[in-house]
């Protein structure tokens, strides 16, 4: 590739992530002026590409925010320690190494053939959550993407028979945070191509990301031959997940069916077409 197009590829891909992250900024409203945003920051592609996102508005935006980048060092073998704070120094970005030995306890407690992301998910969560705490950040902010939340979807309604994704922003269940998923709009494809332009250090995850029996493996599949074969769908499907019509649902507690009843003007309505079809 010449420079040229080289340069012309990198500010198609940046101009488009933006767009993405501003749209979902603006939506959710996921951030104001005085936050302290709370960057989890795991070593892979998505969370590099939030922190560009974030560090770019953070540039730009007409609010002020502040950012911490926060790693957790779950003590897996093989885990480059150097790797992620010579890169956010280099970066000039305030951040926090978290240690805990999580990994150990994740192989101890999980069953032999299952999936490590339950364990490991939770422990994590509350860590991060803790730490949140501990430097007053008002936002926790988690690199999920349009994918993630399409998965979710349909993990949940394939293996938990439930009608739920993934939202773009929320509050924790004990009330004291609020995470916000900045990349909520964008497609991984997307996110892996500006990884290789910007050629981010990444830091694969051993614990889980070779699991083979993932179910949501399973789903990723069926989301890429979609890609193929009806190109479109897939972010068709997210855009469902925010146009929803509880009347059209069957769930009794977002809409009152048991208490639909015609009124009179329905009554005549009816009325008068029947005596216009007879």
């Amino acid at each position: 590739m010449d420079l040229r197009k080289a340069q012309y590829e990198r500010n198609k891909t940046h101009k488009k992530l933006r767009r993405l992250v501003g749209q979902a900024l603006t939506d959710y409203e996921m951030l104001e002026n005085g936050d302290k945003v709370m960057v989890c920051l795991s070593g892979g592609k998505d969370s590099y590409v939030m922190l560009d996102m974030l560090i770019s508005f953070q540039q730009h935006a007409p609010i002020k925010f502040d950012l911490v980048a926060v790693n957790l060092d779950q003590k897996q073998p093989g885990f480059p320690q150097e790797v992620l704070p010579n890169y956010l120094t280099e970066l000039g970005v305030a951040y926090d190494v978290l240690e805990e030995d999580t990994y150990s306890i994740v192989k101890q407690i999980t069953p032999e053939g299952k999936t490590t992301c339950p364990v490991c998910s939770r422990l994590r969560r509350g860590i991060l959550y803790n730490h949140a705490d501990k430097i007053g950040a008002s936002k926790i902010a988690l690199g999920h993407h349009l994918d993630d939340v399409v998965e979710t979807l349909f993990l949940n309604m394939f293996y938990g028979g439930r009608l739920k994704a993934m939202p773009a922003k929320l509050k924790s269940d004990d009330g004291r945070h609020i995470v916000i998923r900045p990349l909520v709009n964008v497609r991984e494809v997307v996110i892996e191509r500006w990884a290789e332009i910007a050629n981010y250090p990444i830091i694969p995850c051993n614990l889980c990301g070779s699991q083979e029996n993932l179910q949501r493996q399973v789903i990723k599949a069926m989301l890429r031959t979609w890609d193929v074969e009806q190109p479109g769908r897939v972010e068709n499907i997210a855009r469902s997940i925010g146009r929803v019509t509880p009347s059209h649902l069957a769930d009794v507690n977002l809409f009152d069916f048991k208490g639909l009843s015609a009124n009179e003007s329905d009554d005549l309505l009816s009325k008068i077409e029947l005596v216009e079809v007879s």
